[in-house]
């Protein structure tokens, strides 16, 4: 494929989908793991329901990244414009999947951690400590993708040259 092409867009469109789709995949498994535990914890020890909720909160904060990325994307993405080359919009859809999938892989653990952690509250008040120090390190998983999607970003923004455009109508 050769690096001017109108099909460009659509690549960094994609990048823009899957950042999204990614990340509210795994914040939707993370609410859903920890939110059922809480839930059962909830009917134990309603005193301790509250602090309880943080992995429901820290998941939903990966779907938050998804958005974040796939606005930055979607807003430097030029339709017909002999500006956004092939390269561009392939770097975009990189950046795209690499904060999505940091983010389904934190939400992933996010919701093992939480349910597994919010059950043993149940029993115990000792291990909360210990259960927001693997849920800040499950949560910097999607941190980092957040991160090198950005500077891929920035990468894209950067690259130059351009296109003749003439001969795609």
């Amino acid at each position: 494929m050769e690096a001017c092409t109108p099909l460009a867009p659509a690549f960094g469109m994609l990048g823009a989908t899957l950042a999204l789709a990614f990340a509210n995949f795994g914040a939707a498994f993370g609410t859903v793991k920890s939110g059922v535990a809480v839930a059962h914890l909830g009917m134990a020890h309603k005193s301790r329901s509250m602090r309880g909720m943080v992995p429901v909160v820290m998941a939903g904060i990966l779907g938050i990244y998804g958005l974040i990325i796939a606005v930055i994307i979607a807003g430097n993405i030029k339709m017909n414009s002999a500006d956004y080359t092939l390269g561009k919009g392939l770097i975009h859809l990189g950046a795209g999947v690499a904060g999505g999938m940091a983010s389904l892989a934190a939400g992933y653990a996010i919701g093992i951690v939480g349910e597994a952690c919010t059950t043993a509250y149940q029993r115990t008040e000792t291990i909360f400590v210990a259960m927001i120090l693997m849920l800040i390190f499950a949560e910097a998983l999607g941190l980092y993708g957040l991160i090198i999607a950005l500077l891929m970003n920035s990468k894209a923004t950067g690259l130059s040259g351009g296109c003749d455009t003439s001969r795609w109508h």
